[in-house]
């Protein structure tokens, strides 16, 4: 490979290319970075279009590492499993996204990088240039019902292959807070601002399954009745979930009858369904109360005494703006 795409410019990839699937012919065995960086008539007609510039790139000479206006270099001497970089044709590889996750830990803080892969792990794609800020689901520039780049599984997997490699500790920390299946930003966000230790500011409640299908027994009689439904959110031996109410989605008439019947039906089978807004995520004292009440339904007693906690929590709130 004459080019190797890493760190951010790999993540812009993915993101602008993550929904057509990777042929396992692609994938390719062990490949060491190259020496040295292309000279710039390869950047510019090599590069795929969409990318920010300076273009980050993996080498592994040290005399590689003069950074220029068209390209960042990143030295890296350690292993390249199998499966570690993607061939994109025409010389080019781009780090996959397992190995793009792995990059990506020596670039952001521990909570990001556990909120990247979510979004990794889930079915949406941020918009390129916003620097990994969810901002609001209504965004049009956010993409939705895009195939999963990863999962937990292969994250674990890879990390494992990197056994002593410098950032193999912070990902493997990172990936105890990760869950598969995740279907927007404010999911994400809700997620860990449930999910995360009391020290990073979150909750501690058990990690629910996302986007769960539910088979409904007997659903209502009144109109066509599902034969399933999935819920946001939902704890499987508690019987307890929450839906997110979207202020984009969840509007109008239909969709009103619509989600009342699915709390219906839902609650006929024994599930006990929450609703929980946009606006509540996004305040700190609303989402406290909802906090609290989520874990009263799991049968969990919050324990934040601690000073400390708020002053934790007001941060993951600002990091996950």
């Amino acid at each position: 490979m004459k080019i190797i795409i890493s760190h951010n410019s790999a993540l812009e990839y993915w993101r602008l290319h993550g929904d057509v699937p990777i042929d396992d012919s692609a994938r390719l065995r062990r490949t060491p970075p190259p020496a040295n960086p292309p000279n710039i008539d390869d950047i510019t007609e090599m590069i795929p279009k969409g990318l920010s510039y300076p273009i980050d790139l993996v080498l592994r000479s040290q005399n590689a590492k003069r950074k220029s206006k068209m390209v960042k270099p990143h030295i890296y001497t350690g292993p390249t499993p199998d499966g570690s970089f993607v061939s994109i044709g025409n010389g080019v590889a781009v780090s996959a996204p397992s190995f793009c996750f792995f990059q990506m830990a020596g670039e952001l803080p521990l909570v990001k990088l556990v909120q990247l892969g979510l979004e990794l792990c889930g079915t949406y794609s941020l918009p390129v240039k916003d620097e990994y800020s969810p901002g609001v689901e209504a965004a049009d520039n956010v993409l939705y019902g895009q195939p999963q780049l990863t999962n937990t599984k292969a994250l674990k997997a890879f990390a494992t292959r990197m056994e002593g490699v410098s950032g193999q500790k912070k990902v493997s920390r990172a990936l105890r807070y990760i869950a598969d299946g995740s279907a927007s930003p404010m999911e994400t966000k809700l997620f860990l601002l449930l999910t995360l230790p009391y020290q990073l500011g979150g909750y501690g409640l058990p990690a629910p399954k996302l986007n769960r299908r539910i088979e409904i027994v007997n659903p209502t009689s009144r109109g066509p009745g599902k034969a399933y439904y999935v819920c946001d959110f939902f704890w499987e031996k508690e019987n307890v979930a929450v839906e997110y109410d979207s202020e984009s989605y969840h509007s109008g008439a239909d969709r009103m009858v619509s989600d009342a019947r699915k709390r219906f039906d839902l609650e006929k089978q024994g599930i006990n369904v929450t609703a929980v807004t946009g606006r509540q995520i996004r305040n700190v004292i609303e989402f406290e109360s909802f906090a609290k009440l989520i874990a009263k339904k799991l049968g969990r007693q919050l324990r934040f005494k601690n000073p400390q906690f708020h002053k934790s929590q007001r941060d993951l709130f600002s990091l996950l703006k």
